[in-house]
C-alpha cells in the first residue's frame, strides 16, 4: 500500500493499494457485503466524489467507517480529506482496467436482485 503522509499544508492522506496490489478476491470480498455494495452502487450512480456523511446507512458510525475502510483497502474506492470531510470516489478506471466488465456486472446484478426482491 502507498503510505499515509502529511503534506506541507498539513492535510491528511489515506493509504490505498497501488494498481498492481489490487486483488480480485479482495474486490469480491468488499463487494459481497450489502452495505458496501450499497455504497458502491450510490457512488456509481453519482460518478463524483461524495462525503461519507452523504450515505445514510442503517448501521452505527463505527460500522460505516469499517465498511469504507474495507472498500478503500481493497482498491474499490479512493478517499481523500477535503477540510473536515472525507470524500469517497469509485476507482472505476482502475477496476475496469484490471477486471473488465466486473464492476458493471456486479452493479447490474445488484439492480436486478433489488427489482426481483421489491427494492429490498
Amino acid at each position: 500500500m502507498t503510505p499515509a503522509t502529511k503534506s506541507a499544508a498539513g492535510s491528511r492522506t489515506l493509504e490505498h493499494p497501488a494498481l498492481e496490489e489490487i486483488r480480485l478476491e479482495g474486490v469480491l470480498h468488499a463487494l459481497s457485503d450489502p452495505m458496501r455494495l450499497r455504497i458502491v452502487t450510490e457512488l456509481a450512480c453519482c460518478e463524483e466524489e461524495l462525503a461519507c456523511s452523504y450515505f445514510e446507512l442503517p448501521v452505527t458510525k463505527s460500522t460505516t467507517t469499517h465498511h469504507f475502510r474495507v472498500l478503500r483497502e481493497s482498491g474499490v474506492i479512493r478517499q481523500c480529506y477535503r477540510g473536515t470531510a472525507k470524500m469517497s470516489g469509485l476507482r472505476r478506471d482502475d477496476l475496469d482496467a484490471l477486471f473488465p466488465g466486473l464492476l458493471d456486472s456486479v452493479l447490474d446484478a445488484a439492480t436486478r436482485q433489488a427489482d426481483r426482491l421489491g427494492g429490498a
